[in-house]
Protein backbone atom coordinates (compact mmCIF):
# COMPACT_ATOMS: atom_id res chain seq x y z
CA UNK A 1 0.00 0.00 0.00
CA UNK A 2 1.15 3.03 -0.52
CA UNK A 3 2.76 5.95 1.50
CA UNK A 4 0.11 9.32 2.24
CA UNK A 5 1.71 12.96 1.01
CA UNK A 6 1.60 15.29 4.45
CA UNK A 7 -1.77 16.63 3.43
CA UNK A 8 -3.49 13.25 3.39
CA UNK A 9 -1.08 13.04 6.82
CA UNK A 10 -2.73 16.03 8.52
CA UNK A 11 -6.64 15.13 6.78
CA UNK A 12 -6.35 11.54 8.19
CA UNK A 13 -5.04 12.84 11.39
CA UNK A 14 -7.68 15.23 12.18
CA UNK A 15 -10.37 12.51 10.68
CA UNK A 16 -9.52 10.17 13.18
CA UNK A 17 -8.83 7.73 10.39
CA UNK A 18 -4.96 5.71 9.98
CA UNK A 19 -4.95 6.53 6.40
CA UNK A 20 -7.49 8.57 3.54
CA UNK A 21 -7.58 8.55 -0.11
CA UNK A 22 -7.67 10.89 -2.84
CA UNK A 23 -11.78 11.26 -3.42
CA UNK A 24 -12.28 10.45 -0.17
CA UNK A 25 -15.08 12.10 1.93
CA UNK A 26 -14.87 12.90 5.80
CA UNK A 27 -15.10 14.98 8.76
CA UNK A 28 -12.58 16.23 10.25
CA UNK A 29 -11.78 18.33 13.20
CA UNK A 30 -11.01 22.03 12.67
CA UNK A 31 -8.18 23.14 14.74
CA UNK A 32 -9.28 27.51 14.25
CA UNK A 33 -11.65 28.88 11.97
CA UNK A 34 -11.39 32.55 10.58
CA UNK A 35 -13.96 35.25 9.19
CA UNK A 36 -13.06 38.92 8.39
CA UNK A 37 -15.78 41.75 7.30
CA UNK A 38 -17.39 40.92 4.76
CA UNK A 39 -17.73 37.18 5.27
CA UNK A 40 -18.28 36.79 8.78
CA UNK A 41 -21.69 38.84 9.03
CA UNK A 42 -23.58 36.12 6.65
CA UNK A 43 -21.69 33.18 9.16
CA UNK A 44 -22.70 34.69 12.15
CA UNK A 45 -26.77 35.28 10.97
CA UNK A 46 -26.59 31.53 9.31
CA UNK A 47 -24.73 30.60 13.28
CA UNK A 48 -27.58 32.31 15.12
CA UNK A 49 -29.93 30.43 13.36
CA UNK A 50 -28.77 27.12 14.49
CA UNK A 51 -30.05 27.55 18.12
CA UNK A 52 -26.59 26.61 19.30
CA UNK A 53 -25.71 28.98 22.26
CA UNK A 54 -21.96 29.57 21.94
CA UNK A 55 -19.10 28.98 19.37
CA UNK A 56 -17.46 25.48 19.81
CA UNK A 57 -14.67 27.37 21.44
CA UNK A 58 -13.88 30.67 22.08
CA UNK A 59 -10.09 30.39 21.44
CA UNK A 60 -10.53 29.10 18.43
CA UNK A 61 -12.98 31.54 16.38
CA UNK A 62 -11.23 34.53 15.19
CA UNK A 63 -12.79 37.27 13.97
CA UNK A 64 -10.54 39.53 12.06
CA UNK A 65 -11.91 43.16 10.14
CA UNK A 66 -9.69 43.71 7.56
CA UNK A 67 -11.16 44.75 4.09
CA UNK A 68 -13.15 47.72 4.41
CA UNK A 69 -11.49 48.90 7.55
CA UNK A 70 -11.15 51.37 9.14
CA UNK A 71 -14.33 51.39 7.79
CA UNK A 72 -15.04 53.33 4.41
CA UNK A 73 -18.90 53.91 4.65
CA UNK A 74 -22.35 53.22 6.82
CA UNK A 75 -22.23 50.12 5.44
CA UNK A 76 -19.05 48.94 6.23
CA UNK A 77 -19.07 50.33 9.56
CA UNK A 78 -22.41 48.33 10.33
CA UNK A 79 -20.81 45.26 8.89
CA UNK A 80 -17.93 45.74 11.31
CA UNK A 81 -20.51 46.57 14.61
CA UNK A 82 -22.16 43.29 13.83
CA UNK A 83 -18.71 41.31 13.63
CA UNK A 84 -17.67 43.13 16.86
CA UNK A 85 -21.00 42.62 18.91
CA UNK A 86 -20.55 38.85 18.32
CA UNK A 87 -17.27 38.61 19.26
CA UNK A 88 -18.07 40.20 22.94
CA UNK A 89 -21.04 38.42 22.83
CA UNK A 90 -18.95 35.39 22.50
CA UNK A 91 -16.31 36.46 24.55
CA UNK A 92 -13.61 35.41 21.64
CA UNK A 93 -10.14 35.63 22.92
CA UNK A 94 -9.22 36.60 19.39
CA UNK A 95 -11.13 39.32 18.03
CA UNK A 96 -8.69 42.43 16.06
CA UNK A 97 -9.73 45.77 16.58
CA UNK A 98 -8.49 48.32 14.51
CA UNK A 99 -5.34 49.57 15.98
CA UNK A 100 -4.68 45.66 16.37
CA UNK A 101 -5.42 44.52 13.86
CA UNK A 102 -3.97 43.54 10.53
CA UNK A 103 -4.45 41.59 7.05
CA UNK A 104 -5.58 38.40 8.86
CA UNK A 105 -3.26 36.10 6.14
CA UNK A 106 -0.77 38.03 7.84
CA UNK A 107 -1.59 38.59 10.76
CA UNK A 108 -2.81 35.14 12.69
CA UNK A 109 0.59 33.17 11.82
CA UNK A 110 2.14 36.20 13.55
CA UNK A 111 0.37 35.95 16.40
CA UNK A 112 0.98 32.31 16.25
CA UNK A 113 -2.83 31.41 15.85
CA UNK A 114 -1.98 28.89 13.31
CA UNK A 115 0.41 26.14 13.19
CA UNK A 116 2.24 23.48 11.70
CA UNK A 117 -0.27 19.99 11.56
CA UNK A 118 -3.30 21.88 11.47
CA UNK A 119 -6.37 22.18 9.81
CA UNK A 120 -7.53 25.55 9.75
CA UNK A 121 -10.81 26.92 7.39
CA UNK A 122 -11.45 30.76 6.77
CA UNK A 123 -14.33 32.26 4.76
CA UNK A 124 -11.65 33.68 2.87
CA UNK A 125 -9.90 32.40 -0.44
CA UNK A 126 -6.47 32.84 0.78
CA UNK A 127 -6.51 31.09 3.73
CA UNK A 128 -4.46 28.51 2.14
CA UNK A 129 -1.73 31.07 2.74
CA UNK A 130 -1.20 28.82 6.13
CA UNK A 131 0.13 26.03 4.27
CA UNK A 132 3.66 27.57 4.33
CA UNK A 133 3.81 26.48 8.35
CA UNK A 134 3.24 22.56 6.83
CA UNK A 135 -0.59 23.15 7.69
CA UNK A 136 -3.78 22.36 5.66
CA UNK A 137 -5.46 25.54 5.58
CA UNK A 138 -8.39 26.43 2.81
CA UNK A 139 -11.31 28.28 1.93
CA UNK A 140 -14.90 27.54 2.57
CA UNK A 141 -18.13 29.65 1.92
CA UNK A 142 -19.65 31.18 4.82
CA UNK A 143 -22.27 29.10 5.48
CA UNK A 144 -20.06 26.27 5.79
CA UNK A 145 -17.96 28.93 8.59
CA UNK A 146 -20.74 29.42 10.34
CA UNK A 147 -21.17 25.29 10.79
CA UNK A 148 -17.44 24.97 11.88
CA UNK A 149 -18.14 27.56 14.84
CA UNK A 150 -21.03 25.35 15.73
CA UNK A 151 -19.47 21.88 15.59
CA UNK A 152 -15.92 22.46 15.47
CA UNK A 153 -15.43 20.33 12.49
CA UNK A 154 -16.48 20.37 8.59
CA UNK A 155 -16.35 17.79 6.11
CA UNK A 156 -13.80 17.90 3.05
CA UNK A 157 -13.09 15.83 -0.35
CA UNK A 158 -9.72 14.80 0.31
CA UNK A 159 -7.34 16.14 -2.65
CA UNK A 160 -4.99 14.92 -5.22
CA UNK A 161 -1.63 16.36 -4.62
CA UNK A 162 0.85 18.05 -7.12
CA UNK A 163 4.61 18.14 -6.08
CA UNK A 164 6.31 20.95 -7.58
CA UNK A 165 10.23 20.85 -7.18
CA UNK A 166 11.74 23.82 -7.91
CA UNK A 167 16.11 23.34 -8.24
CA UNK A 168 18.66 25.79 -9.02
CA UNK A 169 19.59 29.06 -7.50
CA UNK A 170 17.41 31.96 -7.40
CA UNK A 171 18.90 35.27 -9.12
CA UNK A 172 18.80 38.99 -8.08
CA UNK A 173 15.20 40.28 -7.50
CA UNK A 174 13.37 36.56 -8.09
CA UNK A 175 11.74 35.42 -5.38
CA UNK A 176 8.53 33.62 -4.16
CA UNK A 177 6.40 35.80 -6.12
CA UNK A 178 7.83 35.25 -9.08
CA UNK A 179 8.00 31.41 -8.45
CA UNK A 180 4.42 30.96 -8.08
CA UNK A 181 3.42 33.56 -10.60
CA UNK A 182 6.16 31.19 -12.72
CA UNK A 183 4.12 28.04 -11.69
CA UNK A 184 0.59 29.55 -12.27
CA UNK A 185 1.53 30.72 -15.85
CA UNK A 186 3.12 27.20 -16.73
CA UNK A 187 0.23 25.28 -15.02
CA UNK A 188 -3.26 27.86 -15.85
CA UNK A 189 -5.68 29.04 -13.08
CA UNK A 190 -7.39 25.72 -13.38
CA UNK A 191 -3.60 23.63 -13.42
CA UNK A 192 -4.09 22.16 -9.51
CA UNK A 193 -8.41 22.68 -9.46
CA UNK A 194 -9.22 20.72 -6.22
CA UNK A 195 -5.47 19.58 -5.58
CA UNK A 196 -2.81 20.34 -3.14
CA UNK A 197 -0.32 21.81 -4.39
CA UNK A 198 2.93 20.90 -2.34
CA UNK A 199 5.82 22.75 -2.89
CA UNK A 200 9.08 21.05 -2.66
CA UNK A 201 12.82 21.34 -3.70
CA UNK A 202 16.49 22.88 -2.46
CA UNK A 203 14.71 26.55 -3.62
CA UNK A 204 12.29 25.91 -1.27
CA UNK A 205 14.29 24.72 1.56
CA UNK A 206 16.70 27.83 1.38
CA UNK A 207 13.44 30.14 0.93
CA UNK A 208 12.18 32.51 3.93
CA UNK A 209 8.93 32.25 5.52
CA UNK A 210 8.12 35.19 4.05
CA UNK A 211 8.61 33.42 0.19
CA UNK A 212 6.47 30.72 1.69
CA UNK A 213 3.84 32.40 2.57
CA UNK A 214 3.22 33.74 -0.96
CA UNK A 215 3.83 31.10 -2.35
CA UNK A 216 0.89 29.44 -0.56
CA UNK A 217 -1.29 32.20 -0.76
CA UNK A 218 -1.48 32.01 -4.25
CA UNK A 219 -2.34 28.42 -4.85
CA UNK A 220 -6.03 29.27 -4.98
CA UNK A 221 -5.19 31.28 -8.10
CA UNK A 222 -3.92 27.75 -9.74
CA UNK A 223 -7.66 26.41 -8.61
CA UNK A 224 -5.99 24.58 -5.69
CA UNK A 225 -7.45 23.32 -2.41
CA UNK A 226 -4.66 23.71 -0.97
CA UNK A 227 -0.87 24.77 -0.79
CA UNK A 228 1.63 23.50 1.48
CA UNK A 229 5.51 23.21 2.11
CA UNK A 230 7.22 20.47 4.19
CA UNK A 231 8.41 21.97 8.21
CA UNK A 232 11.96 22.37 8.89
CA UNK A 233 14.54 24.45 10.46
CA UNK A 234 13.03 27.66 9.30
CA UNK A 235 9.20 26.54 10.04
CA UNK A 236 10.55 25.69 13.37
CA UNK A 237 12.58 29.16 13.70
CA UNK A 238 9.58 30.72 12.65
CA UNK A 239 6.76 28.77 15.09
CA UNK A 240 9.02 28.13 18.35
CA UNK A 241 8.26 31.37 20.12
CA UNK A 242 5.02 31.85 18.47
CA UNK A 243 2.77 29.30 18.49
CA UNK A 244 -0.08 29.29 20.94
CA UNK A 245 -0.84 25.48 20.93
CA UNK A 246 1.15 22.12 20.55
CA UNK A 247 2.41 21.48 16.97
CA UNK A 248 3.14 18.51 14.59
CA UNK A 249 5.16 18.62 11.76
CA UNK A 250 4.10 16.15 9.15
CA UNK A 251 6.14 15.15 6.09
CA UNK A 252 5.12 12.53 2.79
CA UNK A 253 6.20 9.72 2.64
CA UNK A 254 9.11 8.55 -0.05
CA UNK A 255 6.42 6.46 -1.56
CA UNK A 256 3.52 8.65 -1.44
CA UNK A 257 1.07 9.07 -4.36
CA UNK A 258 1.06 12.14 -6.42
CA UNK A 259 -1.09 12.82 -9.46
CA UNK A 260 2.03 14.23 -11.13
CA UNK A 261 5.03 16.04 -10.24
CA UNK A 262 6.45 19.51 -12.13
CA UNK A 263 9.85 20.50 -12.14
CA UNK A 264 11.34 23.73 -12.82
CA UNK A 265 15.36 24.95 -12.52
CA UNK A 266 14.68 28.76 -11.88
CA UNK A 267 18.40 29.43 -12.22
CA UNK A 268 17.37 31.24 -15.40
CA UNK A 269 14.26 32.96 -14.22
CA UNK A 270 13.81 36.92 -14.44
CA UNK A 271 11.23 38.43 -12.47
CA UNK A 272 7.71 37.94 -13.76
CA UNK A 273 4.47 39.92 -14.09
CA UNK A 274 1.18 38.95 -14.47
CA UNK A 275 -1.16 40.95 -17.67
CA UNK A 276 -4.34 41.55 -17.03
CA UNK A 277 -6.59 40.31 -16.76
CA UNK A 278 -5.47 36.47 -14.95
CA UNK A 279 -2.90 35.44 -12.59
CA UNK A 280 -1.54 33.11 -15.54
CA UNK A 281 -1.30 35.66 -18.47
CA UNK A 282 2.56 35.83 -17.22
CA UNK A 283 5.82 37.81 -19.37
CA UNK A 284 8.85 38.28 -17.93
CA UNK A 285 9.87 42.05 -16.62
CA UNK A 286 11.84 42.54 -19.84
CA UNK A 287 8.92 41.88 -22.06
CA UNK A 288 6.78 44.70 -20.32
CA UNK A 289 8.66 47.57 -20.01
CA UNK A 290 6.92 49.53 -22.60
CA UNK A 291 3.40 49.31 -19.90
CA UNK A 292 3.05 53.08 -18.56
CA UNK A 293 0.91 53.08 -15.14
CA UNK A 294 -0.89 54.98 -13.02
CA UNK A 295 -0.71 53.63 -9.79
CA UNK A 296 1.39 51.11 -7.61
CA UNK A 297 0.48 48.89 -4.56
CA UNK A 298 2.51 47.04 -2.51
CA UNK A 299 1.09 45.14 0.20
CA UNK A 300 -1.84 42.61 0.64
CA UNK A 301 -1.69 39.24 2.30
CA UNK A 302 0.39 38.16 -0.26
CA UNK A 303 3.09 40.51 -0.31
CA UNK A 304 2.57 42.89 2.96
CA UNK A 305 5.42 41.38 4.72
CA UNK A 306 8.69 43.19 6.50
CA UNK A 307 10.95 41.30 3.85
CA UNK A 308 8.33 42.90 1.00
CA UNK A 309 9.24 46.37 2.45
CA UNK A 310 12.94 46.02 2.80
CA UNK A 311 12.76 45.18 -0.63
CA UNK A 312 10.71 48.06 -1.79
CA UNK A 313 12.04 50.42 0.24
CA UNK A 314 15.78 49.12 -1.33
CA UNK A 315 14.83 50.30 -4.84
CA UNK A 316 12.95 53.09 -3.46
CA UNK A 317 16.10 54.92 -1.20
CA UNK A 318 16.83 57.96 -2.23
CA UNK A 319 14.73 58.26 -5.19
CA UNK A 320 11.05 59.89 -5.63
CA UNK A 321 8.04 58.24 -7.13
CA UNK A 322 7.69 59.01 -11.00
CA UNK A 323 5.09 62.27 -10.78
CA UNK A 324 2.50 60.50 -12.98
CA UNK A 325 2.35 57.79 -10.06
CA UNK A 326 0.26 57.21 -7.00
CA UNK A 327 2.26 54.55 -5.02
CA UNK A 328 0.10 53.18 -1.94
CA UNK A 329 2.11 51.03 0.78
CA UNK A 330 0.33 48.86 3.45
CA UNK A 331 2.09 47.34 5.89
CA UNK A 332 0.45 44.01 6.68
CA UNK A 333 -0.01 44.32 10.48
CA UNK A 334 0.77 46.55 13.35
CA UNK A 335 3.88 44.65 14.28
CA UNK A 336 5.44 45.05 10.79
CA UNK A 337 4.16 48.35 10.85
CA UNK A 338 5.96 49.10 13.59
CA UNK A 339 9.52 47.30 12.55
CA UNK A 340 9.08 49.19 9.53
CA UNK A 341 9.35 52.20 11.52
CA UNK A 342 11.99 51.54 13.47
CA UNK A 343 13.80 50.04 10.38
CA UNK A 344 13.41 53.53 8.59
CA UNK A 345 11.57 51.74 5.70
CA UNK A 346 8.40 53.87 6.46
CA UNK A 347 10.60 57.65 6.16
CA UNK A 348 12.33 55.93 3.44
CA UNK A 349 8.65 55.14 1.91
CA UNK A 350 7.11 58.86 2.67
CA UNK A 351 10.67 60.62 1.55
CA UNK A 352 10.05 58.89 -1.89
CA UNK A 353 6.81 60.54 -2.31
CA UNK A 354 4.80 57.05 -1.45
CA UNK A 355 0.91 57.26 0.91
CA UNK A 356 1.66 54.89 3.77
CA UNK A 357 -1.33 53.41 5.01
CA UNK A 358 -2.78 51.29 8.38
CA UNK A 359 -3.18 47.69 7.52
CA UNK A 360 -6.14 47.26 5.34
CA UNK A 361 -7.38 45.07 2.27
CA UNK A 362 -8.26 48.10 0.49
CA UNK A 363 -7.26 48.45 -2.44
CA UNK A 364 -6.63 44.76 -3.67
CA UNK A 365 -10.41 43.86 -3.70
CA UNK A 366 -11.66 47.54 -5.20
CA UNK A 367 -12.42 48.24 -1.43
CA UNK A 368 -10.69 51.42 -0.96
CA UNK A 369 -7.33 53.66 -0.51
CA UNK A 370 -6.67 53.26 -3.86
CA UNK A 371 -9.83 52.63 -6.41
CA UNK A 372 -8.75 52.95 -10.24
CA UNK A 373 -10.33 55.30 -12.87
CA UNK A 374 -11.37 53.94 -16.19
CA UNK A 375 -8.17 53.64 -18.29
CA UNK A 376 -6.25 53.75 -15.25
CA UNK A 377 -2.78 51.04 -14.76
CA UNK A 378 -1.81 49.68 -11.82
CA UNK A 379 1.61 47.18 -10.72
CA UNK A 380 0.13 45.92 -7.78
CA UNK A 381 1.90 43.07 -5.02
CA UNK A 382 -1.21 41.84 -4.77
CA UNK A 383 -2.67 38.54 -6.11
CA UNK A 384 -5.61 38.92 -8.64
CA UNK A 385 -5.94 41.17 -11.21
CA UNK A 386 -9.74 40.17 -12.87
CA UNK A 387 -11.44 42.72 -14.48
CA UNK A 388 -12.45 45.14 -12.64
CA UNK A 389 -10.17 43.97 -9.45
CA UNK A 390 -9.02 47.08 -8.33
CA UNK A 391 -11.97 49.54 -9.85
CA UNK A 392 -13.38 50.65 -12.98
CA UNK A 393 -13.70 47.20 -15.07
CA UNK A 394 -11.58 49.24 -17.83
CA UNK A 395 -8.77 49.39 -15.73
CA UNK A 396 -5.73 46.97 -15.40
CA UNK A 397 -3.93 45.43 -12.55
CA UNK A 398 -0.52 44.02 -13.06
CA UNK A 399 0.77 41.90 -10.75
CA UNK A 400 4.41 41.46 -9.64
CA UNK A 401 6.97 41.02 -6.96
CA UNK A 402 7.40 44.09 -4.47
CA UNK A 403 10.82 45.12 -6.18
CA UNK A 404 9.50 45.19 -9.52
CA UNK A 405 6.59 47.54 -7.98
CA UNK A 406 8.86 49.99 -6.17
CA UNK A 407 10.94 50.29 -9.74
CA UNK A 408 8.33 50.75 -11.39
CA UNK A 409 6.46 53.26 -9.45
CA UNK A 410 10.24 54.81 -9.99
CA UNK A 411 10.05 54.56 -13.63
CA UNK A 412 6.58 55.65 -14.71
CA UNK A 413 6.58 52.36 -16.19
CA UNK A 414 6.47 48.55 -15.33
CA UNK A 415 10.49 48.15 -15.04
CA UNK A 416 13.12 45.53 -13.49
CA UNK A 417 14.70 46.28 -10.11
CA UNK A 418 17.85 47.20 -11.95
CA UNK A 419 16.89 49.94 -14.29
CA UNK A 420 17.16 51.81 -10.98
CA UNK A 421 20.05 51.03 -9.56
Amino acid sequence: MAGMTITEKILAAHAGKDRVEPGELISASVDAVLGNDITAPLAIKEFEKTGVEHVFDPDRVILVPDHFIPNKDIKSAEQAKLVRDFARGQRLTNYFEVGRMGIEHCLLPEQGLVGPGDVVIGADSHTCTYGALGAFATGVGSTDLAAAMALGETWFKVPESIRFVYEGELPESVGGKDLILHTIGDIGVEGALYQAMEFTGPVIENLSMDGRFTMCNMAIEAGAKNGIVPPDRTTEAYVQNRAKRPYKFYHSDGDAKYARTVNYDVSELEPVVSFPHSPDNTRFVTEADTVEIDQVVIGSCTNGRIEDLREAAKVLEGRRVHDRVRCIVIPGTQEIYLQAMEEGLIATFVKAGAAVSTPTCGPCLGGHMGILAKGERAVATTNRNFVGRMGHPESEVYLAGPAVAAASAVLGRIAHPKEVK
